[in-house]
């Protein structure tokens, strides 16, 4: 089958309400080419030969169908992902992960050659529903039978040609052979070399075809530039941005509706004229942030993708794509919504350390070069107020009746002895009071709410003494209101206190001041939050990964630890009530 356009949307497809619901948040509405092709022929169960390149979308083609037909009352392998990279198959895992968040007692498990075969030893042990792998450490664990493939009835060879590059060939034949001969195997890959034609022929039983031509864009009209996410917080750095690109209007892209909200509400509180857009708003309420924003009583929106469909308004000269898609497919009708009429657009995105393989296929889509561009400094945002005023003060100048001011400014130099430059300067400092022409030397830090996980260095103290000086120690002050939890992540999986506070103020906006008592154990820990944390915040900690793994965050029951004592703490759980 090729195919190049979609005619249906997921609600049309035979899958379980819960994936679809998921699908629905996502901001997904109908399948990419590949999606559209695939699923249909593995919901029935087929054997599939797919051909497709990296970034479209076919991560969702084999994991919805899989997630559609597990038994999770079943705690055993059902599924095995092989992937030719240890990032691959993080990537994958999280996808799963994101498309069954409302399937209950989901598990799956990446496994993969330099993480500790201890901690994949006791998850195995524990029950997986789907494995996502390397293949050198999937054969390690199948040869010292931790892992038993008797019950799968799907098997995904993902970029199977990168695969037979990397030398793997012979290892995925191997566990091949070590799998159940009534099982359904999806086979993907870019190209389709006779290597790989031959293993298709070997393994696949009357193959279906899902044969996707690359799709190539270039918009010559749009200046692309990227920013790699590190240390400064995803807000911080928009805010720069915002503060140094000359912009008309602009839509920020975001993954989902709650973050349009939040993102839209913290751009307002830094002064900015925001709205969200996302598909919770009735058709009357955007159509009126849409003509707000042309009639220029609004500058910035921020919507998913699937709000901000059909949207055209000629004064947007800037998109930025504040998480980045998961879909390329997705990027060019994003950036496409500026650069119009002839003008000339900016399209602006983040790109977190993990999602360097998006950025590639990105560029792949548009045969188009994407350049790192570098944050602005202090410098350069005091560079831009100073000449932002100047424009204000010669504009007012030239416009405005000004005769009885300079009469004032004249009698008021004369009757306190001051030079009109000593009242000038008084009155530039009045006017800017608010936004200083000079920043701060440094921000306050911004209350983290990002999807994404990778900014979570976290703000520099202010407080570090000079060289040679003795620090005194403080003890951080807790909250003892807060309710316990439990989190599926150890001591034996490298995590510090740190870890857990990042992550958590990052996914859940629960600032890192208002996390309580932390306590490793060998295998979980234990973390105090807020008793009135919102639960929609909770909820998205359930979904959240730190090292790697799902926390699975729940209240704690006073179940018993490991053997093992806690090591590390930064104070002592409170016993549950």
């Amino acid at each position: 089958m090729q195919s190049t356009e979609t005619s249906f949307s997921f609600s049309d497809l035979a899958i379980s309400a819960p994936i679809l619901q998921a699908i629905r948040e996502i901001g997904y509405e109908t399948p990419s080419p590949i999606q559209a092709a695939s699923i249909p022929y593995l919901l029935a169960g087929h054997d599939l030969l797919g051909q497709a390149q990296t970034g479209t979308g076919k991560t969702a083609a084999f994991a919805l169908p899989i997630l559609n037909n597990i038994d999770t009352s079943r705690r055993e392998p059902q599924a095995l992902v092989l992937t030719p990279t240890r990032e691959l198959a993080l990537q994958v895992a999280e996808a799963f992960q994101t498309y069954a968040r409302h399937l209950p007692d989901f598990h799956i498990l990446p496994i993969y050659g330099g993480q500790s075969m201890d901690v994949q030893l006791r998850q195995l042990k524990r029950g997986v529903h789907v494995i996502v792998g390397t293949p050198g450490r999937v054969m390690d664990h199948l040869r010292r039978q931790s892992l038993s493939l008797d019950g799968l009835t799907t098997l995904v060879l993902d970029e199977a040609d990168e695969m037979l590059k990397m030398g793997f060939i012979e290892d995925v034949e191997w566990i091949l052979e070590h799998t159940p001969p009534q099982r359904q195997i999806a086979l993907f890959s870019a190209t389709l070399p006779e290597a790989i034609r031959k293993v298709a022929k070997r393994h696949l039983r009357e193959p279906k075809e899902a044969r996707i031509e690359a799709k190539t864009a270039t918009v010559e009209a749009i200046s692309q530039r990227y920013w790699p996410v590190s240390g400064v917080h995803k807000l911080d750095a928009l805010t720069r941005i915002l503060e140094v690109e000359d912009f008309d209007a602009m839509i920020i892209f975001v993954r989902t509706k709650v973050a349009t909200e939040e993102l839209a509400e913290k751009l307002e509180a830094r002064g900015y004229s925001a709205a969200a857009l996302n598909g919770d708003m009735n058709q009357g309420l955007r159509e009126k942030t849409v003509e707000r924003l042309k009639k220029k009583s609004l500058d910035i929106v921020v919507a998913t993708d699937v709000a901000a469909r059909g949207l055209d308004v000629e004064r947007i000269s800037h998109v930025v794509n504040y998480d980045i898609p998961y879909d390329p497919e997705a990027y060019i009708p994003r950036i496409g919504r500026t650069g119009r009429a002839g003008r000339k657009g900016h399209a602006i995105l983040f790109v977190a350390p993990r999602e360097r393989r998006m950025l590639g296929a990105i560029e792949r889509a548009t045969r188009h070069r994407i350049r790192e561009m570098r944050l602005p400094t202090r410098e350069d945002i005091a560079e831009r107020r100073v000449e932002q005023f100047k424009e204000l003060v010669m504009g007012t100048l030239e416009a405005e009746e000004l005769s009885f001011y300079r009469e004032f400014v004249q009698h008021l130099a004369k009757e306190k002895n001051l030079s009109a430059l000593d009242i000038a300067s008084a009155l530039t400092f009045l006017a800017q009071k608010d936004r200083p022409l000079i920043p701060a030397e440094k921000a306050a830090p911004s209350e983290h709410f990002d999807e994404t996980r990778e900014s979570r260095k976290r703000p520099e103290r202010s407080d570090r003494p000079e060289r040679g000086e003795k620090r005194e120690r403080k003890e951080r002050e807790y909250d003892d209101s807060g309710l316990l939890y439990r989190i599926e992540v150890g001591r034996n999986d490298g995590v510090a206190p740190k870890d857990i506070v990042g992550a958590i103020a990052n996914e859940s906006g629960i600032p890192g001041k208002s996390i309580g008592h932390i306590k490793l154990y060998d295998e979980f820990s234990t973390v105090s939050l807020p008793a009135d944390a919102p639960k929609q915040a909770l909820k998205r900690l359930e979904r959240t990964f730190i090292m790697g793994k799902p926390i699975q965050l729940r209240p704690w029951t006073g179940e018993a630890p490991t053997t093992a004592k806690p090591r590390r703490k930064t104070g002592y759980p409170k016993k549950a009530e």
